[in-house]
């Protein structure tokens, strides 16, 4: 099953906020920019897909997102980087994406629907990309597509704890332990 309901349901979870609502959002800051991130939910949902998408995943010899990425960007790239790599798991990853089971495609779903949400919240910071940032998103865009498209997905998916802790280190709480 594909996720061709996405676009109704994200526009559905905007409307009505983000699932698990009560859960406490954490501040992450990009730049001059701050936006809030329910962490507990994306991890939560996030673990019940996790395994379903590395046990898919077949390339392994292909890494699509390095963990030091993020500590290389230019500064004031951060917000844009984080911009434009949501807007490619929204718009290339998500939906392309298919679970075996109808409970890992619901949880796919609300990452999803959580990315969209945090997506809209940075577009609204107005961050300004240059062309390294650019050509550094290009590359991973260029990865993902020499896979086939379903392989790309789950490879995408499986790497979504890199995305999580890169939002947790711009977190300021995180920030303050370290």
């Amino acid at each position: 099953m594909r996720l061709q309901c996405l676009v109704p349901l994200c526009f559905f979870l905007l409307l009505s906020g983000w699932p698990g609502q009560r859960s406490e959002a954490r501040t992450v800051i990009l730049e001059k920019c701050v936006v809030n991130v329910h962490m507990s939910e994306l991890h939560k949902h996030y673990s019940g897909l996790r395994a379903s998408a590395i046990s898919g995943d077949a390339a392994i010899e292909v890494k699509l997102l390095d963990k030091e990425m993020i500590k290389s960007l230019k500064e004031g790239q951060t917000c844009c980087f984080l911009r434009l790599l949501l807007r490619f798991y929204v718009e290339r990853v998500f939906v392309s994406f298919s679970a075996s089971q109808v409970e890992q495609q619901r949880e796919a779903s609300a990452v999803a629907n959580g990315f969209v949400s945090l997506r809209n919240n940075i577009h609204k910071c107005h961050c300004q990309c240059e062309e390294d940032t650019q050509r550094s998103m290009d590359s991973i865009i260029a990865e993902f597509d020499e896979l086939p498209r379903g392989e790309a997905a789950k490879k995408a998916v499986g790497e979504l704890d890199t995305v999580l802790s890169w939002l947790e280190v711009l977190s300021p709480k995180t920030r303050s332990r370290k």
